[in-house]
């Protein structure tokens, strides 16, 4: 049987999308990991890919959609679909993207936002279906100063 990923919950509260995920994006390529953005929507996509190409000067995050010539070949991937084409270790599911097709990945991060109800909602019945199916989870909250604080884990015992 494979190992199945561990998944990070990270509950946005005091960053929107678009400037929490950067800076984890680029600390998964820090660690040789390439990385995979599944995103909710087209107009979602769009806007993540203005975000890490601006979101800081003296940074440069390399990536690409997976619409682009060379997509595979990119250490973060930009998509709306389930595939994994640019073989990413990690998999960052945002804006309610589906939570389908997680194996092959070290790492799913799940990041939500925590002022939105629905995703709220949404977010805790993905939390409950990946302790039934055994994921190792760890759930991440912004403390005052916008730091991520580890708030709750849920480990597989088998």
């Amino acid at each position: 049987m494979s190992e199945q990923p561990e998944i990070f919950f990270y509950h946005l509260e005091r960053q929107a999308l678009e400037q929490a995920l950067p800076l984890l994006v680029e600390k998964s390529l820090e660690r040789g990991w390439k990385a995979l953005v599944r995103c909710g929507s087209y107009e979602r996509l769009e806007a993540l890919d203005t975000a890490l190409w601006t979101y800081r000067e003296d940074s440069f995050l390399p990536h690409g959609r997976d619409s682009e010539a060379g997509a595979p070949d990119e250490p973060a991937l930009l998509t709306t679909e389930a595939a994994n084409p640019n073989g990413a270790h990690v998999l960052f599911v945002v804006d309610r993207a589906g939570t389908d097709a997680l194996n092959g990945y070290e790492r799913i991060v799940y990041m939500f936002d925590g002022r939105d109800d629905e995703a709220l909602t949404q977010a805790r019945g993905f939390w409950k279906e990946a302790k039934e199916a055994g994921h190792d989870l760890t759930y991440w909250q912004q403390d005052g100063r916008g730091r991520w604080e580890k708030k709750a884990e849920a480990k597989n015992e088998s």
